[in-house]
This record gives structure tokens, C-alpha cells and sequence, in this order.
């Protein structure tokens, strides 16, 4: 007969701590944990108040040796350079954990909760928490004090177009807006023909020259003046110039081109429009609706200038306008614009109403005209012409009117205009009275092609209210859909860029 025995539970026993008497459980020291602790403090030789440099100008964290880092309070990066100022204390003993004690964003303090074991009296492993306070000491970092002294840029980028229209600085604005490349710089100065854009490093300022050449058709020239050198230990110090020259060519301009380019593109005629400038020249050929693209590489070895500026353009008004069908091509013609309409069309001007003088020309807004419209042109009949590739032209081969745009009222569309664009900011010197026309002008542009508007950021303004996309005169304009909504971010106490999530 077998009987059932249940296993015997072995409890450990208990002992009395060697120094006070308390029944505990056996450990190496035979001692309980109060009077471990008050025998051994193993934070011993760990400060408990440390001070960590910050810059208020550019908000950064000094990190030893010799780099300033940016850190949001509470981040891990903070809590790892916090970590570092006490590094070789730590290493003596193992750390557990470490975590932030909440302090007012505007204390000054940075208070860090450690928890930390060491090996003490015949093997036991003793734990303990304490907090570290960092005191936030302000600091002004070396790119901050450079910009304070005046006398600081290392190198400058200076941006030049020999036009009177500054659409291209418009559009390139916007870019630079776009990819952030205005992040880096110390200083951007606006001055009559050009920007200029001063940076701390010359890498800095090579990579917006880079940036430059990839987004407008443009030459490059660059040079160096030694400041200071020190002979003992072959150091120099230099300031670098970068000149940037974009082509003097802009939207809407009236170009002649030398024979020899016009024939390399597909035997276009020579007087053609510029219809927009990006990374490259874009023109159109207002007889055949012909379209080419031309680098910088390529304006360079067969340079022309634009015929008329833009305050030349007059106003028009359209008699009769019949679309073109049937044209006959030229052998070796290049590409036709998909995106455009020949016409033949009667204008006169509105200034010469009074008289029965009408002009005759071929457009390349045949799409967009009809009888009553108004339309802006060049008269190049008459008007003094001083081109050397003009004057070598046949008489017949030149128009004597050539369109650029329909007209529209200026006063409505601004007054309907709910977009809005950021800008950058700079210092502005000796600005022109017109440059409020002509930014008026940029922003009809983006209006009116969808190609310049694909690479600008366009912010939807709250303060105008959303109506069609047309207006009744049928003007262009932006929809919806193509605009984002403008963020604005406030900046909290702590002085970083933050929202409350508070509602």
C-alpha cells in the first residue's frame, strides 16, 4: 500500500543584522539595508549640481569639447549630453536608469533622477536614487558672437541678373524658400541688381552656388582675400567670393537669336518669346509655335540680349483673331507646343483708337484671344531697335507687333487673390519704387503657369474668401488644391518651436 507524502517547503531562515538586530534575510554582509546605507554611499564622488553652457541666440547646448548642439528639454539628446558632463564619475559604478524631473521651462534647472548599483562589503550589490541639478548657464556660442561683432562672414555669395525685372530673384526666392537653403546663412542683403548671402563657412557658401546652377541657367566666378596668417603654424585666413551671374533674360521677354543658334534648334525663326526660366531658357517661336530649351552652357557660347523691357509693353486691343490649322513645317523643324495655339490676329493699339492704324501678327495665344480682348505686345515697328542680330535681319523676317499676354484688371485680381507667399528675410537697401509692380507681376505669373507654380510653396490666405477658380473675366488663378495651409507655430516659454495639444 503506497501512500501520498507531500514535499517539504524549505523557507530560508532569517538572521539578525550584525549592527541594529533586525531579522533579515542572509546577504553577503550580514547587515540590513539601512545600515548598509548609512555605512556606504555609493554616489559618493558623483556631483549633484553640475552647470551646462546654452546659447539664447541660436538656442544650443555646449557639448565638450567644442561643439553646441540644438536639444528640445526632456529629449533623449539633452539627457545624453547631461549624462557626458558626469561621465567619468558613472564609470565607476552601473547605471540603471535616468530619467528627467519636471522643472518650469523657465528655471534655469535641468534635473536628472539617476538610478545607480555598485558592489560594496563582501560582494553586495547596493542600489540607490539621487537627483543631479544642471544649471543653465547662458553662453554665447562662436557663430553667435561672430554675427554680433559686425565683421563675420567667412565667405559671400553674390548674386547678380543685368535685367530691369527681378522675376527671376522672385522665382529663385521661393526656391531657396522651398529646399531651406536660406538656413545657413548669416546675413542676406537685398541691393539694386542682385542678393547677396553671407555664410560662416566657404563649404556653406560652395553648396549654394551648386544649389544655384542646378535651379537657374547662370556663370560662376570665385576669388579669395587672405585676412590674417600666422606663420608658426601655416594657418591662413580667407574671405571668399563667389560670383554668380544669372542670364539676363527674363519671363515675357522678346529675344533675337544669332543664325547659327536658331539653326541648331530646328531652323526656329530668330525673334522669339521667352515664355518662362527655370533650370533652363524656355522659348517659343510665335510663327510656328516651335518651343526650345536652352542652357546656360549654351547661352554663353551663343549670348543674346532681350529686345524690349518690360515697361516698353503696350496695351492692345484685338479686332479679329482666326486660328492658324494647317502650317506648313520647315524641314528639321523641332518640337510644337502642345500647351499653345497659333492665331493670326488684328490688333490696335488702345492709345490709338482714335485712328484706323491696326496692326497684323501671328500669336501664340491664339487658345486665349477673341474679338474685344486686351492683349499685351511689343510694337517693334516702332521702336529703335539697337541688336546686332536685328540689324542684320530682312526687314520682312522681323513683325511688327508680337503679343506676350492677355491683359486682365490688375485691382480685381489682387483684390481676389487668396494665396499668399512667404519671404526671406533680409536687409533691403535702395529699393526701387517699382518693385511692388513688378512683384505684382511674379505673382501673376504663378497665376498663369502651372510649370513655375509646381515648384513654389503657395500658402492659402484665411482672410480672403474662397470663390471659383475664374474670375468673370476668366483671369487664371490658383485652385485650392494646390495651396497648403499656413502653420503657424507659436514658441512656448522654453523658447522652442512648439504647439500646445491643450484644446
Amino acid at each position: 500500500m503506497e501512500y501520498m507524502t507531500e514535499p517539504v517547503k524549505h523557507t530560508p531562515g532569517h538572521i539578525l543584522c550584525c549592527d541594529c538586530g533586525v531579522p533579515i534575510s542572509p546577504n553577503p554582509a550580514n547587515i540590513c539595508v539601512a545600515c548598509l546605507r548609512s555605512k556606504v554611499d555609493i554616489s559618493q564622488g558623483i556631483p549633484k549640481q553640475v552647470s551646462v553652457s546654452f546659447c539664447k541666440q541660436c538656442q544650443r547646448y555646449f557639448q565638450p569639447p567644442g561643439t553646441w548642439v540644438q536639444c528640445a528639454l526632456e529629449s533623449r539628446e539633452l539627457l545624453a549630453l547631461c549624462l557626458k558632463k558626469i561621465k567619468a564619475p558613472l564609470s565607476k559604478v552601473r547605471l540603471v536608469d535616468a530619467s528627467f524631473v519636471w522643472t518650469e521651462p523657465h528655471s534655469k534647472r535641468l534635473k536628472v533622477k539617476l538610478t545607480i548599483q555598485k558592489e560594496v562589503m563582501n560582494g553586495a550589490i547596493l542600489q540607490q536614487v539621487f537627483v543631479v541639478d544642471y544649471v543653465v548657464q547662458p553662453q554665447m556660442c562662436g557663430d553667435c558672437h561672430r554675427v554680433e561683432a559686425k565683421d563675420f562672414w567667412k565667405a559671400v555669395v553674390q548674386v547678380r541678373q543685368k535685367t530691369l525685372h527681378k522675376k527671376t530673384f522672385y522665382y529663385l526666392e521661393q526656391l531657396i524658400l522651398k529646399y531651406g537653403m536660406h538656413q545657413n546663412t548669416l546675413r542676406i542683403k537685398d541691393i539694386h541688381d542682385g542678393l547677396d548671402f553671407y555664410y560662416s563657412s566657404k563649404q556653406h557658401a560652395q553648396k549654394m552656388v551648386e544649389f544655384l546652377q542646378c535651379t537657374v541657367p547662370t556663370r560662376y566666378k570665385a576669388s579669395q582675400r587672405l585676412i590674417s596668417q600666422d606663420v608658426h603654424s601655416n594657418t591662413y585666413n580667407y574671405k571668399s567670393t563667389f560670383s554668380v551671374e544669372i542670364v539676363p533674360i527674363c519671363k515675357d521677354n522678346v529675344v533675337c537669336l544669332s543664325p547659327k543658334l536658331a539653326q541648331s534648334l530646328g531652323n526656329m525663326n530668330q525673334i522669339c518669346v521667352c515664355i518662362r526660366v527655370t533650370s533652363v531658357i524656355h522659348l517659343i517661336d510665335p510663327n510656328t509655335l516651335q518651343v526650345a530649351d536652352i542652357d546656360g552652357n549654351t547661352f554663353w557660347s551663343h549670348p543674346f540680349n532681350s529686345l524690349c523691357h518690360p515697361k516698353q509693353l503696350e496695351e492692345f486691343i484685338v479686332m479679329e483673331c482666326s486660328i492658324v490649322r494647317d502650317l506648313k513645317r520647315n524641314a528639321g523643324a523641332g518640337m510644337i507646343s502642345k500647351k499653345h495655339t497659333l492665331g493670326e490676329v488684328w490688333v490696335q493699339k488702345t492709345s490709338e483708337m482714335n485712328t484706323d492704324k491696326q496692326y497684323f501678327c501671328r500669336t501664340h495665344l491664339g487658345h486665349l484671344l477673341n474679338p474685344g480682348d486686351l492683349v499685351l505686345g511689343f510694337d517693334l515697328a516702332n521702336c529703335n531697335l539697337n541688336d546686332e542680330h536685328v540689324n542684320k535681319m530682312k526687314s520682312d523676317r522681323v513683325p511688327d507687333v508680337v503679343l506676350i499676354k492677355k491683359s486682365y484688371d490688375r485691382t480685381k485680381r489682387q483684390r481676389r487673390r487668396n494665396w499668399k507667399l512667404k519671404e526671406l528675410a533680409r536687409d533691403r537697401e535702395n529699393l526701387d519704387t517699382d518693385d511692388e509692380r513688378q512683384y505684382q507681376d511674379f505673382l501673376e505669373d504663378l497665376e498663369e503657369d502651372e510649370a513655375i507654380r509646381k515648384n513654389v510653396n503657395i500658402y492659402r490666405d484665411s482672410t480672403i474668401p474662397v470663390e471659383g477658380d475664374t474670375d468673370d473675366e476668366g483671369a487664371p488663378r490658383i485652385s485650392l488644391a494646390e495651396m497648403l495651409e499656413d502653420l503657424h507655430i507659436s514658441q512656448d516659454a522654453t523658447g522652442e518651436e512648439g504647439e500646445s495639444m491643450m484644446t
